[in-house]
C-alpha cells in the first residue's frame, strides 16, 4: 500500500478490504517506518503525517519534562509517541507521552506476548498538531479513558487550553494557564506550559 500524505489532509483514515489484525498492524508499521500509524477497533488505520517543528519542540518538551519527573518520583515508567499499546478495545494507540506505575507493568515483562497484552496506561498527554480535528482528538481521548487510563491531558497550543479527562467525571477545560498539575497515578508531576503557548 502507497499513500501520497501530501496531497491529503491528515489524519488520513484507511479502511481495508479486511480488518487489519494487531500483529499485521505492527508488521504494516515495521515495513513503513516513515508512516505513524494507529488502529482502530475495528481494524481500520489512522495514518497520521509527521508532526512540523513547532508540534516536534513542544512534543519533545513534554516528553523531556515527564521523564525527568518519572525518574525523580521512581514510582513507574514514561513512554514517548512512537510507542504503541495495545489497548483492552483491540485498538493500539501512540499517545505523545505516557506513564504507567511499576505496579502494573515493568521493562521486559511483556516480551513473549507481545500482540496479546492490552494495557492502557495510567496517565496520558496527547498535545494537538495544527492539523488535527479537535472532535476527533476528543473522541481519541474519550476512548483513553474508556480503556482505563486514569488522567489523560489533551493540550491545545492553538486555545491555550488543557481538556482534563478523568473516569467517571466531566472534561474539565483550563484555559491559559500556566501550569497544569497531575493528580492521582501522577500526583507531584507539573508541566509548565509557557514553552508550549510561546
Amino acid at each position: 500500500m502507497q499513500i501520497a500524505l501530501g496531497q491529503l489532509d491528515a489524519p488520513v483514515r484507511v479502511i481495508p478490504a479486511e480488518p487489519i489484525s494487531v500483529e499485521a498492524f505492527f508488521q504494516l508499521s515495521a515495513n513503513n517506518p516513515d508512516l505513524r500509524m494507529e488502529r482502530e477497533p475495528n481494524g481500520e488505520l489512522i495514518v497520521m503525517t509527521p508532526t512540523n517543528r513547532d508540534t516536534g519542540f513542544r512534543g519533545s518538551y513534554i516528553t523531556r519534562a515527564l521523564g525527568n519527573w518519572a525518574e525523580a518520583d521512581d514510582r513507574g515508567y514514561d513512554f514517548d509517541s512512537s510507542t504503541g499499546f495495545i489497548l483492552p478495545d483491540g485498538s493500539v494507540r501512540s499517545p505523545d507521552a505516557a506513564w504507567i506505575s511499576s505496579d502494573r507493568w515493568k521493562p521486559g515483562s511483556d516480551s513473549t506476548d507481545e500482540f496479546n497484552t492490552r494495557l492502557c496506561p495510567d496517565f496520558v498527554i496527547e498535545l494537538r498538531f495544527q492539523s488535527d480535528r479537535l472532535p476527533a482528538l476528543q473522541a481519541k481521548m474519550q476512548s483513553w479513558r474508556a480503556n482505563g487510563a486514569q488522567l489523560a491531558w489533551l493540550i491545545d497550543p492553538t486555545r491555550k487550553t488543557v481538556e482534563i479527562y478523568r473516569p467517571g467525571k466531566p472534561t474539565e477545560v483550563q484555559e491559559g494557564h500556566t501550569a497544569v498539575y497531575g493528580e492521582n497515578p501522577v500526583g507531584g508531576f507539573i508541566l509548565e506550559l509557557a514553552r508550549i503557548w510561546a
